[in-house]
């Protein structure tokens, strides 16, 4: 698991989604990414933006509601979704 990628991660969220008032070093990787207890307060359609980003950045492909729930969960499981993608292409 790279720590360098959790925050990329987040500093990705942060632009793309205009997130103010949080900075990358402050998210811990297990903070949930969306819902009432994100520290990023994304919703259900900045999950959208997020997955748009990470498909466009990353070039993997985040399909399905389950899938993208199951990434979405944190930043730890999104960098993980991500390294487990890049691996098998």
């Amino acid at each position: 698991m790279s720590d360098n990628l959790e925050y990329e991660l987040a500093e990705l969220i942060i632009d793309f989604c205009n997130v103010e008032d949080v900075a990358p070093e402050e998210i811990a990787a297990d903070d949930p990414l969306i819902g009432p207890d994100s520290p990023f307060g994304l919703d259900s359609l900045d999950a959208v933006e997020v997955v748009v980003a990470v498909q466009k950045k990353y070039g993997v492909r985040i399909g399905g509601e389950k899938t993208s729930r199951d990434a979405l969960q944190s930043l730890r499981t999104l960098a993980e979704f991500i390294e487990l993608e890049k691996e098998s292409e």
